[in-house]
C-alpha cells in the first residue's frame, strides 16, 4: 500500500484502471478493487467503507483466495508496510508463541485450505494465538463468514489509510 495517502476527492478524479490498481494495494482482489472503483464517486468515507464492505460480502470464493493471497501469516515476515504496521505487536512475541503461532498456522491451513487471517491491528501475541486456537474449533462455513468479517476490518483499516482518513475503522 502506498505510504502517500490521498484524499477522497483525488481518488474520485482518478482514471477507472488507477483506481483500480490503487485498491489492489488494499485488498488482492480483482473483482472487489473493479466493483468499489465503479461505484465512485463517494459522497464521503463512510459511503466508501460501506460499498468496500458489501462488494467484499458479496465476492465469489475464488476471488476471497485472491484477497488472502495478499496477507502473510500471522507471524511470518510481513511482506508489505500495511502487514508490518498491523503486526506489530508481533515483534514482541517470545519465542514460545511464535512457535504455537507457526504450528496454529500449519493446522489452521490443514483444516481449512488458507491462510489464517485475523485482523491483527492493535492485538497482542497473546490474544492472536488465543483467537487462532479458538478458531481451529469452527466448522468451514463458520470460519468462511469469520474470514470475510476480518477482511472487511483489515480493508476499513487500509481504506481509512490510503484515503487520509485515519487509522480507526
Amino acid at each position: 500500500m502506498t505510504d502517500n495517502p490521498i484524499g477522497l476527492d483525488e481518488f474520485t478524479a482518478l482514471p477507472e484502471a488507477a483506481a483500480v490498481e490503487l485498491l489492489l494495494t488494499c485488498c488482492s482482489s480483482p473483482a472487489w478493487a473493479r466493483a468499489v472503483a465503479a461505484r465512485r464517486p463517494f459522497a464521503g468515507i463512510d459511503e466508501l467503507l460501506r460499498a468496500a464492505d458489501a462488494e467484499l460480502r458479496e465476492i465469489s470464493q475464488s476471488e476471497m483466495e485472491r484477497a488472502l493471497s495478499g496477507h502473510p501469516r500471522i507471524g511470518d515476515r510481513p511482506d508489505s508496510a500495511a502487514s508490518a504496521r498491523e503486526q506489530a505487536g508481533m515483534a514482541d512475541a517470545d519465542t514460545a508463541v511464535r512457535a504455537a503461532i507457526a504450528a496454529g498456522n500449519r493446522d489452521y491451513e490443514a483444516k481449512f485450505g488458507q491462510v489464517y487471517l485475523v485482523c491483527a491491528t492493535g492485538r497482542t501475541p497473546a490474544e492472536l494465538l488465543a483467537t487462532l486456537t479458538a478458531r481451529l474449533g469452527n466448522d468451514p462455513d463458520t470460519e468462511r463468514r469469520i474470514v470475510r468479517e476480518e477482511l472487511v476490518k483489515i480493508n476499513r483499516i487500509r481504506l481509512r489509510r490510503l484515503l487520509d482518513a485515519g487509522d480507526d475503522a
